[in-house]
């Protein structure tokens, strides 16, 4: 299968690798000269701009960082055309980005004036789950338009889920990153805590994971470098999933319980949590860089 990959950052690449290693024909590109170069070297092959890998794919993927990038790249805007005067009618569209469901109802309507298929496929699981191919995708979108993907995300994901019509995955990415905010953060303040009293963070995380206050974040993530080598926090919280990032996702939840007024106390508080780090200059960091702001000062 012909496909087009747009956006090659940490999570876009590798999924785009994948799709290569199993045997599809790819046309990749970025904005980023870094990424080109960086996934250009592995065997990538990399277009001149992202009309030029569209030409002739039968399937189209963009992972970009926020709504306005998505809808600049795909409706165009300030006299530019959009991507979907380039695709051909009949290609499928997957937009694995996060972003406001609203967004992808729009582009998704654009779409499908042109004759052309698309589904919004949020993913979670993070770099390591991009690197191994065993993304969880939660698609918005028809069901028969999910199971054109399928071969494609199966190549790139252990998990797919039909969240529901178009904009419904990006509704179940946003509840499943304000509950992670929510939990990397309680999650900081147990082990700050503990540590704070002389506990050996590993043995802590070992007990709490064993236990009620079990999660992804213990099992997974760690926050606590030197814990987990496999974790951002062992590695300066270099990679991963930024906070500025985690911060939009937080965003973007708010938004969506104001316009359907859903309480979400835990989730505000997160927002403000992030945002202060953030402020603080840590808005490159990973997000479970957090436990900078709870960590008692050595």
């Amino acid at each position: 299968m012909k496909i087009a990959f747009i956006g090659l950052g940490n999570m876009g690449g590798p999924m785009a690798m994948n799709l290569l290693k199993a045997g599809h024909t790819l046309s990749a590109f970025d904005l980023s000269v870094e990424a080109c170069k960086k996934f250009g070297g592995d065997g990538l092959p990399i277009a001149a701009s992202a009309a030029e890998a569209v030409v002739d794919a039968e399937v189209v993927i963009s992972m970009l960082p926020a709504s306005a990038h998505v809808e600049g790249l795909f409706l165009g805007g300030a006299g530019k055309p959009g991507l979907l005067d380039s695709i051909r009618a009949g290609t499928l569209v997957i937009d694995s980005s996060t972003i406001a469901a609203a967004t992808s109802r729009k582009v998704a309507e654009a779409a499908a004036v042109k004759g052309i298929a698309m589904i919004d496929a949020p993913v979670s699981g993070g770099t390591g789950g991009a690197i191994a191919g065993t993304l969880t995708f939660m698609v918005g979108g028809e069901v028969q338009d999910l199971e054109r993907a399928r071969p494609v995300l199966e190549k790139m994901g252990a998990n797919i889920f039909h969240a529901g019509a178009a904009g419904a995955g990006q509704t179940a990415k946003i509840c499943n990153n304000m509950l992670l905010g929510i939990l990397m953060i309680g999650t900081s303040e147990a082990l700050a805590l503990g540590v704070a009293n002389g506990l050996d963070p590993k043995v802590l995380s070992e007990i709490m994971r064993r236990s009620s206050g079990g999660n992804w974040a213990l099992e997974k993530y760690n926050p606590m470098p030197g814990v987990m080598e496999t974790s951002p926090a062992s590695k300066n919280y270099a990679g991963g999933f930024g906070t500025d990032l985690m911060l939009k996702d937080l965003g973007l939840a708010q938004e969506n319980a104001t316009a359907v007024r859903a309480a979400t106390p835990l989730g505000g508080l997160a927002r403000s949590l992030y945002a202060a780090h953030s402020l603080a200059g840590h808005g490159a960091l990973d997000f479970s860089s957090v436990l900078k702001l709870v960590q008692k000062a050595s």
